[in-house]
């Protein structure tokens, strides 16, 4: 079973019905909202697999990467009324598929032998590209540069499964810590209002 194709699919769909309920927050029609969850499901992974040397990128050979940005797209089009009154759940879907392609785009760049500076920023990458698109056809600041601990929760993901590589754990156990510590700094972030100290004007 190849674990990292599930996952990164698993991280796609997150990430698209992140999207698409953005493009609902901000009354987008159908194709509007649709547009928004591919750009945030696809997104990073095709910034990952450009700068990793591998073309074309998966998304554009693997038509599951499509279906699974669709159907995140489909359900934020049939859930889109209630997002207002439940966006605490577009943020728990943003920080799932931020943990989870933390992991990916750090098991990536191990595979691809890179150092350890290149496996933490292909995972950062990977995590938080797709979302800086999404923003920007939007017209928001990106929440990577703006907001609660977004790619610092990334960079702690690449971080535990760089050292849990090196600690010599497979691959799956890897992934499970890598994803977890992720997310939970993204959402120990969201609850506590955490964030890096920001500059200050006089």
């Amino acid at each position: 079973m190849n674990w990292l194709l599930i996952l990164d699919l698993f991280g796609v769909f997150v990430f698209a019905l992140s999207g698409g309920f953005d493009g609902a927050k901000y009354r987008l029609d159908i194709l509007g909202i649709t547009v928004l969850a591919i750009a945030a499901g696809v997104g990073g992974g095709m910034m990952r697999d450009m700068l990793l040397g591998i073309h074309p990128p998966a998304a554009f050979v693997d038509q599951r990467y499509l279906f699974a940005c669709l159907a995140g797209a489909l359900l934020a089009i049939l859930f889109s009324h209630r997002v207002e009154r439940h966006f605490i759940w577009v943020k728990l879907a943003d920080a799932i598929g931020l943990g989870v392609f933390a992991a990916i785009g750090a098991a990536k760049a191990v595979e691809y032998q890179l150092g350890w500076v290149g496996v933490l920023m292909i995972s950062a990458l990977t995590a938080t590209g797709g979302g800086v698109i999404r923003d920007l056809l939007v017209r928001e600041i990106p929440m990577i540069l703006r907001t609660d601990f977004y790619a610092s929760a990334a960079l702690i993901g690449g971080v535990i499964y760089l050292g849990t590589d090196k600690a010599g754990l497979d691959t799956e156990t890897c992934l499970a810590l890598s994803i977890g510590s992720a997310i939970i700094a993204r959402l120990l972030a969201i609850r506590f209002d955490v964030s890096l100290p920001k500059a200050r004007r006089r």
